[in-house]
């Protein structure tokens, strides 16, 4: 992420609410799907990371999509039942206030996106990924429309995440200390009309925080004039999730990849598997219900480097030091500042993903003995009751 922005087209980038407050802090700008965003501030990427883990990390993810699905009949039920056309998830059983990891698939059962889906009482709320939200927009309105009214909103995102995240953002919204992970609530913050949701993408305890645009700075002003919250750019974010053993989509998923191959099984409820009494339905459903009976030719694994060079994405795995053919691949790699060492998450196939394995990643012509071990590298701290 340190080179590109010097090959775009900086007219053509768009700007968050809260793009002057980050130049103001001196962040380094880099472009990103499609708009100018911070990737790390003076502390540095490391620092970021570690103080996101002890205290409150406050993320600028105000490029991200936020879109609403509301059924033309007025019955949310029906807004969910559609949108599980789309999707190989329970959302008919998500309750009012909770919310749920979901994924769009197509044909080949390769993931188009992967979002989040809230139930607010009378209409869903989904937050796609930012170099998404145009494809998953039009996504929608080609499959739902007959069904949903189908509505982006202008809207900021503010991600606080960390031990400290709730009794930084209890000072604002008393409300949020009695959330548990997945909760959905609106809140009045510093007289604005919020969407508060107990969650985020770091492996910690936090909130994603949606505010209308006009009121992103004086949120987060507020938020920031609690010592314990720092601004984090996207390269800890980064570290963060990778740490955390969370996919990014475009490196760890993409339209090849199915949900099985991509250990997400876990997202898709027994309601909606083979037998489940809402089976299918859905794009790759076919190929996806055999993956989940019969197993996937290849599985996302957590990969550790020996030694400390860390392997980036797309590195070969190999069997051996001298095999021809490789049984892999890198998707996301990177020095892991809570573990103190690198970690890289990849896929291999079926037959060798197996925690314990030993395999070799060929890094700059040489190739470098790389383990394979079970994800999460840091526990997460969820808060669940």
């Amino acid at each position: 992420m340190t080179g590109p922005e010097h090959s775009f087209d900086k007219a053509a980038l768009h700007r968050t609410p809260l793009y002057a407050l980050h130049v103001e802090h001196h962040a380094r700008i880099v472009p990103f799907a499609g708009y100018e965003m911070p990737v790390q501030y003076p502390a540095g990427v490391l620092k970021e990371h570690l103080h996101t883990r002890a205290a409150a990390g406050l993320f600028d993810v105000s490029h991200m999509g936020q879109i609403t699905l509301h059924a033309n009949s007025g019955n949310i039920a029906d807004a969910a039942l559609a949108l599980e056309r789309l999707v190989p998830v329970d959302i008919a059983g998500l309750k009012p206030g909770r919310q749920r990891y979901a994924l769009f698939t197509g044909d080949s059962g390769g993931i188009l996106d992967d979002l989040m889906v809230a139930h607010r009482g009378d209409h869903l709320l989904l937050i796609v990924n930012a170099a998404c939200k145009d494809a998953d927009e039009a996504h929608l309105r080609a499959h739902l429309s007959d069904d949903c009214i189908i509505e982006r909103l202008d809207r900021a995102l503010i991600a606080l995440q960390g031990p400290l995240a709730e009794k930084a953002l209890a000072r604002l919204v008393p409300g949020v200390a009695t959330m548990r992970f997945m909760d959905v609530m609106s809140a009045d913050v510093l007289g604005a009309p919020c969407i508060i949701t107990r969650s985020g993408y770091t492996g910690e305890d936090g909130f994603e925080i949606s505010t209308p645009p006009d009121k992103a700075v004086e949120i987060t002003k507020a938020l920031l004039d609690d010592p314990a919250v720092a601004l984090i750019g996207l390269g800890a974010r980064d570290s963060l999730r990778l740490e955390a053993g969370l996919c990014l989509y475009g490196s760890d998923l993409d339209p090849e990849t199915t949900p099985v191959e991509a250990n997400l099984t876990w997202a898709i409820q027994p309601v909606r598997r083979p037998g489940g009494a809402r089976a299918g339905g859905y794009p790759g459903s076919e190929i996806i219900g055999q993956q989940l009976q019969s197993g996937a030719p290849r599985y996302r694994v957590g990969l550790s480097p020996t030694g400390r060079a860390p392997v980036r994405a797309g590195a070969a795995l190999y069997a051996s030091e001298t095999a021809s053919d490789a049984i892999g691949h890198v998707t996301s790699g990177g020095f892991g500042p809570s573990v103190e060492r690198p970690i890289a998450m990849g896929y291999v196939n079926a037959e060798t993903a197996k925690p314990g394995a030993t395999l070799f990643a060929e890094v700059r012509g040489q190739r470098l003995p790389i383990t394979i071990t079970a994800l999460p590298f840091t526990p997460a701290h969820f808060k669940r009751a």
